[in-house]
């Protein structure tokens, strides 16, 4: 392949195509000349090796491609791995957090059924009071109308007696008073 290569490399030289009177491998043709410089200029460059450092160095570039690329493909793994890790995570917390919302309105629901019932007992509590104070006040407003009634008619008896009893009776009253008096203080 490589003289197939150098064969059709030297048929289209310019040397073929130059005219004149020299034969086209004269060394006073340029064309010639040119063409045995760049010979020799390729092989110098094959004696040194020169194919083989370039194709060394492109079979290292191409190591180093591969190398990344498979560097790549282990982040672009390794970056999936995450990803998944991430979302399983996500859908835990999206779990805890309907638990934690759903304890929650639990709660609520429990200690509104305690306010209600607090509420009531509260309410109750206060209703047996105002009756107590309505009851108290009745039987104060009872015992004001007895008192009164009582001091009405001790004031009335006192008038008819007064209108009715003689003089002698009435120191015979005050003198009984004054007995019973002595007797319950002693």
């Amino acid at each position: 392949m490589k003289r197939i290569a150098l064969l059709a490399s030297l048929m289209a030289t310019p040397a073929f195509a130059a005219g004149g009177d020299y034969a086209w491998y004269s060394m006073n043709d340029t064309n010639f000349v040119v063409l045995v410089a760049f010979l020799g200029f390729l092989a110098v460059l094959l004696y040194f090796g020169v194919p083989k450092l370039i194709a060394k160095m492109l079979d290292d570039r191409a190591e180093g491609i591969k190398s990344e690329i498979e560097e790549a493909r282990a982040l672009r793994e390794e970056a999936q791995t995450i990803l998944a890790s991430f979302e399983r995570k996500h859908k835990e917390v999206e779990g805890q957090v309907a638990g934690i919302i759903e304890h929650a309105k639990t709660e609520a629901e429990i200690a509104a059924d305690a306010a209600k019932a607090d509420l009531k007992d509260s309410i109750a509590r206060r209703l047996q009071a105002a009756v107590d104070q309505i009851a108290s006040a009745e039987e104060a407003a009872v015992r004001e109308v007895k008192d009164k009634a009582v001091n009405i008619a001790i004031a009335a008896a006192g008038e008819v007696i007064a209108a009715n009893m003689s003089a002698k009776d009435a120191g015979g009253l005050i003198d009984d008073a004054i007995k019973v008096v002595g007797d319950k203080l002693h």
